[in-house]
């Protein structure tokens, strides 16, 4: 009875966040059946160690740390530079050796997010998208954490444990870059005069 308990909270704080976490691994993998893999392994762990999540801390953060970890555990190889791993996340994947039957099935609630990343790239404009997506990855992640999923200072710093100053800094200049991207954008659609 305890574990229908636990998966019932389980399920209240954390399936919320579902369609944040995919469009993040989304943007983070830049390939949508990697980016489902990523977001079930995600809940996965966070199910495991749901008995360490803090009540009354940030959920959503929480889940988000998990999925940076992941990522950078996963896909250390096939990024260019250098990534830290966490003690943590060894702890993690040492831990998550075999499934049980009471995990929460995210299958259902990752295929219907396939069309709202679509929209969300339809309203976004391939432009944009494509503005976003070039920045390096750490820039890339504080603006969407930031801009897209409003998340604290705090929140992002915990995440990808850095100090706040840090993302303050990441944020400033992924918009700075993005600014500049964009400028050709903004004229073209006539968000800017053109100069005559």
């Amino acid at each position: 009875m305890k574990g229908n308990d636990t998966r019932k909270e389980f399920e209240e704080l954390a399936m919320p966040h579902v369609d944040s976490l995919y469009n993040m691994a989304v943007r983070m993998s830049t390939n949508k059946e990697d980016a489902e893999d990523l977001v079930q392994e995600t809940y996965l762990k966070a199910y495991r160690f749901f008995n360490t999540f803090q009540k009354g801390t940030n959920v959503k953060a929480w889940l988000f740390k998990i999925l940076r970890n992941t990522f950078i555990n996963k896909y250390r190889k096939a990024i260019s530079s250098p990534s830290e791993v966490l003690y943590e996340d060894i702890e993690l994947v040492n831990s998550y050796v075999s499934t049980n039957n009471n995990e929460p099935d995210t299958k259902e609630s990752i295929d219907t997010l396939k069309s709202k990343v679509e929209s969300l790239d339809d309203i976004l404009g391939d432009d944009i998208k494509n503005a976003i997506d070039s920045l390096p990855i750490e820039y890339r992640e504080a603006i969407i954490y930031s801009d897209i999923e409003e998340l604290t200072y705090k929140d992002i710093a915990e995440i990808i444990n850095v100090p706040i100053g840090t993302v303050k800094s990441r944020i400033n200049r992924a918009r700075s870059l993005l600014r500049k991207n964009l400028w050709n954008y903004a004229k073209e659609r006539g968000f800017v005069k053109r100069e005559k």
